[in-house]
């Protein structure tokens, strides 16, 4: 009985969790730019979007005891700054308390099943840091796409430029005309301009947003070109040749490097994976490696070589163009 009690509370919570970040959450700013869509016209539409996108929240949870326990974590920029280039409307706090719900619950439910300290604690980290790994993916995904299509929009820009648009004028048409990520964030560089940021600081926000090393060249480049001068259409034409090479090169590099990728994922996966099946299917044969003061060093040790291992393996398959 105490123990369908206790896997009912596990499992309550885990729920809750789920509910509390799907549902909880939703930023004042976006319900006013989706009333601004609804009744404005097109440009009208879209200026109140991009305005929209300025309003920043600074409410670091919806619990008022949360967000003053993250107020004063020096780290929690870091966290925004992750949240805002994976594309997400989740506020910090939401993630983080998902990760602590998820990992308590997961803790109780393998330690009433499997018993034991150390593999319910290898369990709860593993399903805990799901929330943390699909910002990561999110994140990888939207850098992937706006570095995808990002020449496409330099292309755009400068045929703007070349047809006697400033440069603000061409960034609204690369807003309008492109599709997401790029859009949304040349939407945000063009409204800090014309709400009064200076040019140089509105070009730093955009790589600070989307940190890729395409990015801070064409930043780099127009910040140049606006202190110096110079012919501003023949630097965007160059700028989008050299994205379009590098591109192309970086490309050829993972196909030519697949095979090492894949061997290292492989590698890398192929103990703890044998470790946690044994486990599942045979306690007894693997609680050595947990009870035993010897098996616990083994573990350790062959865990400071996994990680020794895959830093050398990723050195030597990332390659850098």
């Amino acid at each position: 009985m105490a123990l369908l009690i206790s896997i009912i509370i596990g499992v309550a919570i885990i729920a809750a969790a789920l509910g509390f970040l799907l549902i909880g959450g939703s930023d004042k700013a976006q319900q006013i730019a989706r009333r601004l869509e609804g009744s404005a016209q097109a440009q009208e539409s879209f200026e109140a979007a991009a305005s929209s996108q300025l309003m920043r929240d600074d409410g670091l949870s919806t619990l008022p005891w949360l967000n003053r326990a993250l107020g004063n974590w020096s780290r929690i920029g870091y966290v925004r700054a992750l949240l805002s280039q994976a594309g997400m409307e989740t506020k910090p706090g939401q993630i983080i308390l998902m990760t602590g719900v998820l990992t308590l619950g997961t803790y109780i439910v393998s330690h009433l099943f499997l018993g034991g300290v150390v593999m319910p604690i290898l369990y709860a980290i593993c399903v805990g840091s799901i929330p943390i790994d699909r910002v990561f993916f999110l994140r990888y995904q939207r850098l992937s796409a706006f570095e995808k299509n990002f020449p496409e929009a330099i292309d755009l820009l400068t045929r703007a430029v070349r047809a006697g648009h400033a440069l603000n004028t061409g960034m609204e048409i690369v807003g309008q005309e492109m599709t997401e990520p790029i859009a949304g964030e040349f939407r945000k560089t063009y409204e800090e301009q014309r709400l009064g940021l200076q040019f140089r600081e509105a070009l730093i926000n955009l790589t600070t947003r989307v940190p890729l090393q395409d990015v801070r060249f064409f930043a780099t480049a127009l910040i140049i070109q606006d202190e110096t001068g110079g012919n501003l259409a023949e630097i965007l034409g160059n700028l989008s040749a050299t994205v379009r090479d590098r591109f192309r090169i970086r490309g050829e590099v993972r196909v030519r490097t697949a095979q090492g990728r894949l061997t290292a994922v492989i590698l890398m996966s192929l103990p703890p994976v044998i470790l946690i099946l044994v486990n599942l299917i045979n306690p007894d044969y693997t609680r050595i490696l947990f009870t035993d003061i010897y098996g616990i060093f083994a573990l350790v040790v062959a865990a400071g070589l996994q990680i020794i291992g895959a830093f050398f393996l990723w050195k030597i398959v990332n390659i850098q163009v």
